[in-house]
């Protein structure tokens, strides 16, 4: 039979053991829960550089789209501008045709053209006062000294 000291000794030596025990659970769970921690940090940080990159990659996304759409845009723009111009310039051109022909008809126009061979002018000029046309060639000489003399 165990005596009340050994049990009293008995007990001392459970309660020390458990809180040993404890000591230990609480240690590896401290452990545990710090390697959990640092694990979760790690992963935060790729989950957040994963996040940056996508926005990085919708930020360049939306601007090519926007410098596509800015482009096309200007090119439109381009485009009407030229068109509009192109019926101005067509507008001006018969204005400026009927012009011509108006006032070839009612004061006068001379066309003409010219062309030199060897020592004389060639002139072929067309003068035109109403409804008349008077056409006239003329061959005019030269006064070019002769080289050959000197």
């Amino acid at each position: 039979m165990e005596t009340p000291e050994d049990a009293a000794a008995q007990a001392a030596a459970v309660s020390i053991q458990a809180w040993w025990r404890g000591a230990l659970v609480r240690r590896a769970l401290l452990h545990a829960a710090l390697c959990a921690c640092i694990i979760q940090r790690w992963w935060r940080r790729v989950l957040a550089g994963r996040h940056e990159e996508g926005r990085w990659a919708a930020l360049n996304e939306y601007s090519r789209r926007e410098w596509a759409a800015v482009r096309l845009q200007a090119w439109v723009r381009m485009w009407r501008v030229r068109l509009r111009y192109c019926r101005v310039l067509h507008a001006a051109r018969i204005i400026q045709l009927y012009w011509r022909w108006h006032s070839c008809h009612t004061r006068g126009c001379i066309r003409g053209n010219y062309d030199m061979k060897e020592k004389q002018l060639n002139l072929h000029l067309e003068i035109s006062l109403g409804s008349q046309v008077y056409k006239l060639r003329q061959s005019i000489p030269l006064p070019i000294k002769d080289t050959s003399d000197l």
